[in-house]
């Protein structure tokens, strides 16, 4: 998308949604904490997804509908954090689509009789250890190693052997490195935003040690945990699998050949949680109307494309957007919030799906008690009620 094109788009409004989900028969978000346990408020007994795994919803999304057959993204819409990604690659990439050369990445190889000693000693930020097929071990110094951090790090370090410090402080020596200047950093900051969707969107740090530091970045869009309506129960299944892995296994069984796992998941849970969209950072970022638009269309869709057999049954259930008429916002989040109310039917009966729910809200379109906030109602839950929002606060 061009500068003009993003000029054009640029978020003039403050946002903040609503998010209705559930799951049935499924881990909506293990803690690999708790034995990978569905997470849970430990004093309310409340199911918990944090905003990380939802983010991570919406970045995998957003990778399906924007990656092309060749397996490159849409310019612009490229995701930083993805899976088996190396994040300093996009720094070094993002930097030479600037023009900017900050040095060379050097490696060095290890004398053998040093290689034991360098193997578990510590290391300064900027060099790592790598070993190659035959076990040799190399320094790699990366780009931006800043020498004087090293030679001051090796000289706050005496206990170091002297030998490897020396050899160290030799090798630091004879890189081409630099670190970028403010200016250089703001520029790799406003290029990263430009290329990752998911920068522009979440913000992220992006001051790494071993890559070009690209400083940090505020994302306008910002979720929170959500939070089951009601306490949810884990159930534990045991399971079995008709095979083994190892001979030794089949021999030990005598080829009855079976393997017994355990699987958690929660019989049903009606999730919420809440995000807003600020203009100001939005402006910061770049992140325009077409992006709010992409981003909305991956909160009603995202479970959709997340399908696993951990997951069980997963669905946005009400996507409820407040709009407000300026960038600062015409009303206090939490109370348009509170307009969104859910309870159960029938407290004495465990819920097992949404109709099991009663859903209020006011009705689509200006609301009453703040006429500068308009109601989109983006998916809305089956039997909804309306109700003035008036009505709803009396």
């Amino acid at each position: 998308m061009t500068d003009t094109a993003r000029d054009d788009a640029t978020l003039r409004n403050r946002y903040d949604f609503v998010l209705l989900f559930d799951v049935q028969d499924g881990n909506p978000n293990g803690d690999p904490d708790a034995g990978n346990l569905p997470r849970l408020d430990a004093e309310t007994g409340q199911g918990l997804v944090t905003d990380v795994s939802l983010k991570r919803k919406v970045r995998n999304y957003v990778g399906l509908t924007k990656q092309q057959s060749d397996g490159e993204f849409e310019d612009g819409f490229d995701i930083y954090v993805k899976e088996k990604a190396v994040l300093g690659h996009a720094h070094v990439e993002a930097f030479k689509k600037l023009g900017i050369s900050l040095g060379e990445e050097k490696i060095v190889e290890m004398p053998v009789d040093l290689e034991e000693t360098v193997r578990d000693m510590p290391l300064p930020d900027g060099i790592e250890r790598i070993t190659d097929e035959e076990g040799r071990l190399s320094l790699k110094l990366a780009a931006v190693l800043d020498k004087a951090e090293v030679t001051d790090w090796l000289k706050d370090n005496p206990e170091l052997d002297k030998e490897a410090a020396k050899f160290i402080d030799k090798a630091v020596k004879g890189t081409k490195a630099r670190k970028p200047t403010r200016d250089e950093t703001e520029r790799g900051r406003a290029q990263m935003c430009q290329d990752f969707y998911d920068i522009r969107s979440f913000g992220a740090v992006l001051s790494l040690k071993t890559a070009p530091n690209c400083g940090q970045v505020r994302g306008p869009v910002q979720m929170t945990f959500a939070r089951s309506v009601d306490p949810i129960i884990a159930a534990e299944h045991s399971i079995t699998r008709m095979a083994v892995a190892t001979e030794a296994e089949a021999e030990k069984q005598q080829g009855d050949n079976r393997t017994m796992g355990r699987k958690h998941t929660v019989p049903y849970g009606l999730y919420r949680g809440h995000g807003f969209v600020s203009a100001f950072l939005a402006r910061q970022t770049r992140f325009d109307a077409d992006d709010l638009a992409l981003l909305w269309k991956a909160l009603e869709q995202m479970f959709e494309h997340d399908r696993s057999a951990a997951r069980g049954q997963m669905a946005t259930r009400g996507l409820y957007v407040f709009k407000h008429d300026t960038e600062l916002g015409n009303a206090p989040a939490h109370e348009l919030f509170d307009l969104i109310r859910i309870q159960r039917r029938d407290p004495k009966v465990p819920s097992r799906s949404i109709s099991d729910y009663s859903i209020v809200s006011p009705p689509a379109g200006r609301l009453e008690r703040f006429p500068q906030v308009e109601l989109i109602k983006l998916v809305v839950p089956t039997g909804e009620v309306e109700q003035q929002d008036s009505e709803a606060l009396s």
